[in-house]
């Protein structure tokens, strides 16, 4: 049987207009983009600004305030620690740095390493729909905060935040404001000035492009400064020293472009696939419950709880299908999603849980399919159950 992709929410496909712009870079624009004495160099350079173009046009920012990284992990280090680390050196007194239980495990670690430098972690809850609740920020907002890092869309549940009104409290408390777009970037409606965001990190590999690059936007106006995380010659502005890899950020840029007149049509289309994914299980009369149903969600990433069978036992009977229990980042951790049980789920209802991300490249009859092989593997499952 031919493979049924469900796992774009830990890693898209490159779209085809992609590689058709990274080829020449790998073999013939080849060229070190900071050898700026001669024209091969000259040429990378250009494939290197016109990315960053189309990145800070995606997300509505100056392509000034865009530094390319290794992938959001990278960014995501780099905004929390830099700009904690640099506001500490400039004499700030503020020792707090505030985020959230279901944030991605690179941005929680990265808070919680600041501990270990005399700074105060502080991890915020999250209702059973996975939003913050507003109070709950402003009474961690009573202390002097130096950051604050919010995504803006959850990547095992979807949940959006409801960033502009917890942004304004942020603002107003004199911290600064993060987000991990990694999901949402090219997946919805993003303007880094008019939610007032200071840092936010973007993924190449979440949107269609290329792994191996990100980026970091950093705010010009009024300035955020950094700490960087490593030495070197002082690229991207003295911010992320090392060569840039031109080729995959040409890839980035091709991405982001296409990501920005085309999200509409992408989440249109998500939403339909979703739709008859869960008409296809009613119709099968399949029991099921869609995680943060209350929540807005972005519709490519479904969190679908099957009561009654362990979600890892339903993947064993999908080899052809790829799906997954949680975020890939964690995917090693046998214990259950620690986004899923911070939104008040068991143990045992977690382990129930699957997570469903179709594509751009995903068709109604694959959807089809999917909804005949996970009745029948979750009618499977729980008949075996029952006679344990």
């Amino acid at each position: 049987m031919q493979e049924i992709y469900l796992d774009n929410a830990a890693s898209t496909p490159c779209d085809a207009r992609v590689m058709e712009v990274m080829a020449p870079l790998f073999a013939e624009e080849f060229a070190n983009p900071h050898s700026d004495t001669h024209a091969p160099g000259k040429r990378a350079a250009e494939a290197v600004e016109q990315a960053r173009a189309h990145v800070a046009a995606l997300i509505d920012a100056d392509p000034r305030e865009i530094i390319f990284t290794s992938g959001a992990t990278e960014a995501n280090n780099l905004a929390i620690k830099g700009a904690v680390r640099f506001r500490n050196r400039m004499g700030d007194g503020r020792r707090r740095v505030i985020t959230v239980a279901t944030e991605h495990k690179c941005v929680l670690e990265s808070v919680r390493d600041l501990a270990q430098e005399g700074f105060e972690p502080v991890i915020l809850g999250v209702d059973p729909n996975g939003q913050v609740d507003p109070a709950a920020l402003r009474e961690a907002l009573a202390v002097p905060t130096a950051l604050v890092s919010i995504m803006a869309a959850n990547n095992e549940t979807g949940v959006k935040q409801d960033l502009p009104a917890l942004g304004r409290m942020v603002r107003e408390a004199g911290a600064l404001l993060h987000s991990d777009l990694a999901q949402a970037a090219g997946k919805m409606a993003i303007d880094v000035q008019a939610l007032g965001l200071d840092l936010a990190s973007v993924s190449a590999h979440k949107m269609y492009g290329p792994k191996g690059v990100g980026a970091l936007f950093v705010r010009r106006r009024p300035r955020v400064r950094l700490e960087p995380l490593f030495s070197g010659g002082g690229q991207e502005r003295g911010l992320r020293s090392g060569t840039l890899p031109s080729t995959l950020i040409a890839g980035f840029g091709e991405a982001a472009r296409i990501a920005r007149s085309e999200w509409q049509a992408d989440d249109r289309h998500l939403a339909i696939l979703a739709d008859s994914l869960f008409h296809g299980l009613q119709e099968r009369q399949t029991a099921f419950v869609i995680n943060a149903r209350e929540a807005p969600r972005l519709p490519g990433i479904i969190s679908l709880r099957l009561p009654g069978a362990q979600a890892a036992r339903v993947m064993e009977a999908l080899p052809d299908m790829a799906l997954s229990m949680g975020s890939a980042c964690s995917s090693a951790d046998l214990a259950p999603s620690y986004v899923l049980t911070a939104m008040g789920l068991s143990a045992t209802e977690a382990a129930e849980s699957l997570r469903l991300s179709p594509g751009r490249f995903t068709t109604p009859a694959d959807i089809m399919r999917v909804a005949d092989l996970l009745a029948t593997a979750a009618q499977r499952v729980r008949a075996a159950g029952s006679t344990q």
